[in-house]
């Protein structure tokens, strides 16, 4: 197996923050967020590095997942709701969206991208998607760019 390196010996890093926003239509959703980070990922100008798509909202999360098939992201919503239901048994925070926070928790709200002569290094049928759990909202999402620009 031969190991070709895409970062030349002199690495110049580079670290840009960026931020759009996301409005979200339903209580809870995905809506996939791939060609927002893309063209920040262009504009920054980053050829090789990572990209960190960071969400800063407790109630709402990140996830890679399949964009080919709108069944699965369909499928991971019902499970989600089937397992913690909005007003489950012996929730107490008083906002009523105990259920909006748990489901972030195991969502999760940040991605990690790596980035390979400028483009995002995601598989065939992979999407990163902005999940909502609370909405509709108006969402913010950081994207931080780190690597070689040169």
């Amino acid at each position: 197996m031969k190991i070709v390196p895409s970062i030349p010996d002199t690495i110049v890093q580079n670290l840009v923050m960026q931020s759009f926003t996301v409005q979200t239509r339903r209580r809870e959703e995905f809506v996939e967020i791939t060609e927002d980070v893309r063209r920040l990922v262009h504009s920054s100008r980053l050829k090789s590095g990572v990209v960190v798509v960071y969400c800063p909202h407790t109630t709402a999360g990140l996830t890679i997942q399949e964009n080919a098939d709108p069944d699965v992201v369909h499928d991971l919503l019902l499970w989600l709701k089937q397992q913690i239901p909005q007003h489950a048994q012996g929730f107490r925070h008083g906002e009523g969206n105990s259920d909006s926070h748990l489901k972030s928790c195991l969502v999760g709200t940040s991605v990690t991208v790596i980035v390979d002569r400028g483009e995002l290094v995601l598989g065939r049928w992979q999407g990163i998607y902005f999940c909502e759990f609370d909405g509709p909202r108006t969402r913010t999402v950081h994207v931080q760019t780190l690597g070689n620009t040169g």
